[in-house]
């Protein structure tokens, strides 16, 4: 074969690449067509001209490159979807860690002041008060602030006002109950003390005890008392 007949086949080759390209929609970027139709049946022309053989060759080539751009086109999607993916979770693992950590420190917080308050109220509770034929109300008063924390004094006080007036010898005649904080019956005040019925500070340790583990703190026996009446 001739360099011109090598070189002819070369330029239809190139022209029917072209042509397959534009059948299938893979022209070129750029490539700027002032008649489409004209173009494209010129290159099939060209196309046309070729072997049979070399036409399959070439049809096969321009498939084979619009499948690579597609592929190439996936592929970079997909990254973008990936990494998208990725900063979404490691955000969200962030803030969950945050929440976590915030938790973790408020519990941390709670359980110190519930130590720290369990420990004012055992050393309240070992409060001695000196014995004492009679108290007057502000004594007693004064003896309750040492025992009762001083966060749950006013709820405390609100409680004694109303079951006996601060009166450590009141009693109920209708149902027995009796002392400070109307125990019923009045004996229960000996789980505290077996002076129970002579120290104020005995009823008080009592009473306070009582709402602890009743109600979970004085304030909250107090919450009960205004619906109730009682507690």
């Amino acid at each position: 074969m001739s360099p011109i007949s090598v070189r002819g086949l070369a330029v239809a080759s190139a022209s029917a690449v072209t042509a397959v390209g534009s059948v299938v929609g893979a022209a070129s970027p750029g490539t700027t067509h002032t008649n489409d139709a004209e173009a494209t049946a010129a290159d099939s022309t060209l196309l046309a001209d070729l072997p049979a053989g070399q036409q399959a060759q070439v049809q096969t080539a321009s498939l084979t490159q619009q499948a690579d751009a597609q592929a190439v086109q996936a592929d970079a999607s997909a990254r973008k979807d990936a990494e998208q993916a990725a900063r979404k979770a490691a955000a969200e693992t962030a803030v969950a860690k945050k929440e976590a950590a915030q938790k973790a420190a408020a519990e941390k917080e709670k359980a110190a002041k519930e130590q720290t308050e369990a420990k004012t109220a055992a050393g309240h509770s070992s409060t001695v008060v000196p014995a004492k034929s009679s108290y007057t109300v502000a004594e007693i008063q004064a003896i309750a602030r040492q025992i009762v924390p001083s966060g749950q004094f006013q709820c405390f006080s609100n409680i004694v006002d109303r079951e006996s007036g601060w009166n450590m010898q009141a009693l109920n005649a209708s149902s027995g109950a009796y002392g400070l904080m109307q125990a019923l019956p009045g004996y229960k005040y000996a789980s505290a003390g077996s002076d129970w019925h002579t120290n104020p500070a005995t009823q008080i340790k009592w009473g306070l005890n009582y709402m602890n583990s009743q109600y979970g703190s004085p304030c909250q026996a107090w919450a009960f008392w205004q619906t109730h009446h009682a507690y």
